[in-house]
């Protein structure tokens, strides 16, 4: 009975042995097929920009429809306004038959509907995704007295427009509409907390599908405990949610955070890839009263906490041409990734120059993407 006994505890202890060996190896196998992306720029054609001699162009995002064109969405106004993006900007479409343009506007796909409407003056920063066959545009609203405060070349901002700002969806079953827009946010403010890193104001969505289905959404967010109407700090906090519309549940703390910094970053496009979640995002950086942007990445193990990827920067501004020459931009923001294939294969962000009279020009570039694959 004893050599039993002792046989069974040395059979126990061997498959325990085993068991704890076959899980150091899944551990040790997940740790070598990390992969850190190092991403650039490849050269740009000169059909790859989108502009409007009447209209400020702004923020384009792509997706390809069953009808094997490129749709792009992205946020116009008139120029002759000024810089009055918050309070007269609408999200249009115009198709392609390569990602890289050119692109032909087809339609106003989120026009003005009225400021009965939460979104009902003006429409912004559009994201699209295709998920699980259906189309979902994410989008800045907000609504306000239309007021004009700036002229060409004086960039003023209406503050009644900024802090109504709220993050929507429409969802249509094609890229060519009709959408559905919803009678309320599918992220709202957060209310009755003050202290709420977006008690002011919630902007800016980036949207990907989990690797278990759920809906990640990074988000721009303001909150009150600056003075207003600017409010501040300027952050990005995460949700999730089960649907593409909602309801998101909330995480509590920022992301793309630098110590000492109010407002550190913004615009990042997330998606999921080769085992982790990726971000480009616009890195603002202070050198005393000085801003310096540029373009960055991220990376998570599970889309909430963030860390600086191995390979951080990207780019400063700078595109280099098929014909060799460059231009280095004021802004180069906005950065939407699209996915062709399984693979990033560009990046379509808002760019812009400043004239001679101080006046902006801006416009859409679709930049091809090289992206390296580093395994750990």
């Amino acid at each position: 009975m004893l050599r039993i006994k002792q046989l069974s505890c040395l059979v126990a202890i061997v498959l325990v042995t085993i068991a704890c060996g076959k899980k150091k190896n899944k551990q040790e196998a997940k740790k070598e097929s990390v992969i850190d992306y190092q991403i650039e720029f490849e050269k740009v054609p000169p059909k790859s920009i989108f502009e409007n001699d009447t209209m400020s162009i702004w923020g384009g995002s792509l997706v390809k429809g069953e009808d094997n064109l490129y749709h792009m969405y992205y946020a116009k106004w008139p120029k002759k306004i000024g810089w009055e993006w918050v309070n007269y900007s609408i999200i249009s479409h115009a198709v392609s038959e390569s990602p890289f343009g050119p692109f032909t506007h087809k339609d106003d796909a989120l026009p003005d509907r009225g400021p009965e409407f939460w979104d009902g003056s003006t429409t912004h920063n559009p994201t699209i995704h295709k998920i699980n066959g259906r189309y979902y545009l994410y989008y800045m609203g907000n609504r306000g007295d239309k007021k004009i405060v700036s002229v060409p070349g004086k960039a003023k901002i209406n503050w009644v427009h900024r802090n109504n700002q709220r993050i929507g969806v429409a969802v249509a079953d094609s890229p060519n509409g009709p959408w559905k827009r919803f009678d309320k946010p599918v992220l709202d403010i957060t209310h009755n907390d003050s202290l709420a890193h977006d008690a002011l104001m919630t902007s800016n969505p980036s949207v990907c599908q989990m690797a278990d289905g759920k809906i990640l959404m990074v988000y721009k967010a303001v909150g009150k405990k600056r003075k207003l109407p600017s409010g501040g700090p300027v952050v990005h906090m995460v949700a999730i949610a089960d649907s593409p519309t909602g309801p998101f549940k909330k995480f509590p703390d920022p992301v793309f955070t630098f110590e000492g910094e109010t407002f550190p970053a913004e615009d990042p496009y997330i998606w999921y890839q080769d085992g982790k979640y990726r971000a480009i995002v616009k890195r603002i950086k202070h050198e005393g009263k000085t801003r310096i942007f540029s373009l960055v990445h991220y990376d998570s193990e599970d889309g909430i906490k963030w860390n600086q990827g191995k390979y951080f920067e990207i780019s400063d501004k700078t595109v280099t041409w098929e014909d060799g020459t460059t231009t280095k931009f004021d802004h180069l923001e906005r950065p939407q990734v699209f996915i062709e294939n399984g693979e990033p294969v560009a990046l379509l962000c808002a760019a812009d120059s400043i004239n001679v009279n101080n006046v902006r020009q801006s416009f859409n570039i679709q930049i091809p993407l090289k992206v390296t694959k580093h395994k750990n």
